[in-house]
């Protein structure tokens, strides 16, 4: 790959500054030498002559350059960056990581084993790359955390430090206000939300407009689990809210996840969430998962853009702007659900998952959620597997393999994980096809470049929308709109979950009429 002329870069950075555009929000900072303060591109300041201000690809390096976040602008309060989505290196596998709080678990040692490197190494890479060592993004990723719970959230200003990944207060404070310029009083001074009689904590997690947010409530309401998972219909069968457990690090989670509503201020694109957690250390986890599972980060304008631009997805993508792609909050979760759901129907494979969530799965405590079951471990499954799993021996005997490798090591999957290197891992594993590797790898990756040419569904979906209904003749042809293919799979999808979410609320409005 060429190198980027950065005098090219810094004046097409500018213009983009000086355009206002919200669509590069998250993707770099504006970093104004005669204020000391940065900002994000849409910024409504003035913009700075081009020669006054320097391009920063991460916060965390406007930090380490002596620069503070604009009051006005609060670039801290945007989407993250699609670009961890897309890149494969080291740089882009460390991003994820860090954002799923590995440093604060593990430390950076923990980081760089993760990613194959030295420390050294990593801390180079990270530098050269991004402006910033593995120590400084995990800081500007807790500064981050902290503005949003301050000023978003009724949790008290003490919890808030830990629950961001402080190890004290006095080391919060003087973070916020080295990062912020103002103390984290003043920032929760800024808070819109009334405390909440469900004893959750409420934050708002932002997205790119425009957000398809029903799509995927419907999409997590035709895979629910019951005792896993819950959704909140309207009289008329409507979901507006999406509820799941989720088994953490410090101990099981809940959350409940709905479209964001208008305020004051006008409309917010992204999800208004709710949580309950074991342990306050674990939130900045579950908010990062929350967002790949709603893929948060994604630019829609972009991925619009070159799908729209061809005649035969144009009426799709006009019908359903902002379409995303459901991702993962529990990585080995996925693989069983996709190994158990393969060569069924969506129906059939829920009725299995659901039998091995009842049987296998364990309970949470009755303040995070009564009557709850997490997913069974890998461990449980490849104990007891065998008394609850039906179906094909070969494919029994495949998920009992699959949750013995997972349950020692010698198979490894997480959204870190370079898309190559997750899917050679699954492919190696005896009774793992093509398929199984791709929708891995789509959820737990959430890799935007993946077409499931060989999926039923897509294929009767992509003859809908005119498309070619051959695997291999569908394949070449879905090349053109790399590198977003994996959302041409959902356009593929799309028609036919429709037709279910139609037959499920015509469902639900006879149940109710039946009901005394």
């Amino acid at each position: 790959m060429a190198t980027p002329d950065p005098d090219a870069l810094h004046a097409e950075r500018h213009r983009i500054a000086a355009s206002r555009d919200a669509r590069f929000d998250g993707q770099f900072v504006t970093a104004v030498h005669s204020t000391g303060i940065y900002c994000r591109p849409s910024c409504p300041a003035r913009t700075p002559r081009s020669t006054g201000v320097t391009f920063y690809r991460t916060s965390a390096a406007a930090h380490l350059a002596g620069f503070r976040a604009c009051k006005r602008c609060l670039p801290e309060a945007t989407p993250g960056s699609p670009e961890w989505d897309l890149r494969e290196d080291v740089a882009g596998r460390a991003m994820r990581l860090v954002l799923d709080g590995v440093v604060e678990r593990e430390g950076v040692p923990g980081l760089a084993a993760r990613v194959g490197y030295s420390e050294r190494q990593l801390s180079r890479i990270l530098t050269e790359e991004l402006g910033a060592g593995p120590k400084a993004l995990s800081r500007a990723h807790r500064a981050q955390t902290a503005r949003t719970l301050l000023t978003s959230s009724d949790l008290p200003i003490a919890d808030v430090a830990f629950a961001a990944g402080f190890t004290s207060v006095r080391q919060f404070n003087d973070t916020v206000r080295e990062v912020f310029a103002v103390t984290p009083t003043d920032l929760r001074a800024r808070r819109r939300v009334l405390p909440a009689p469900d004893g959750g904590l409420h934050v708002h997690l932002p997205a790119r407009a425009p957000f398809d947010a029903q799509g995927l409530l419907d999409w997590h309401a035709l895979h629910a689990l019951a005792g896993l998972e819950r959704v909140v219909t309207t009289d008329a069968g409507v979901v507006t809210a999406y509820e799941r457990l989720v088994d953490l690090p410090g101990g099981p989670g809940w959350f409940r996840a709905s479209a964001a509503l208008p305020d004051a201020a006008g409309p917010r694109a992204g999800i208004d969430l709710t949580v309950r957690v074991t342990d306050l250390g674990d939130l900045p986890t579950l908010v990062a998962r929350v967002r790949a599972l709603f893929d948060l980060d994604a630019d829609p304008v972009a991925v619009d853009a070159v799908l729209g631009a061809v005649p035969a997805l144009a009426p799709s993508v006009a019908r359903v702007p902002g379409l995303r792609l459901p991702g993962a909050v529990d990585a080995h979760e996925i693989v069983f659900r996709t190994l158990i759901g393969q060569q069924v129907s969506v129906a059939a494979a829920r009725t299995a998952q659901t039998r091995l969530v009842a049987a296998l799965g364990a309970p949470v405590p009755t303040a995070i959620a009564p009557d709850g079951l997490l997913f069974p471990s890998a461990a449980v499954i490849a104990a007891s597997g065998h008394e609850v799993l039906r179906g094909p021996a070969a494919r029994v005997d495949t998920i009992i393999r699959v949750a013995g490798a997972l349950a020692d090591e010698s198979l490894v999957v997480h959204g870190g994980q370079s898309l190559d290197e997750l899917r050679g891992g699954l492919l190696a594993v005896k009774g793992i096809g093509p398929w199984t590797a791709d929708y891995v790898a789509l959820r737990v990756r959430h890799h935007p470049d993946v077409f499931l040419h060989s999926d039923l569904a897509v294929r009767n979906g992509a003859q809908e929308l005119g498309l070619p209904g051959g695997a291999r003749e569908l394949s070449l042809w879905s090349e053109q709109v790399a590198p977003w293919r994996s959302y041409l799979t959902m356009h593929c999808w799309r028609l036919i979950v429709d037709r279910a979410t139609a037959a499920a609320r015509a469902t639900h409005i006879d149940s109710r009429k039946d009901t005394p």
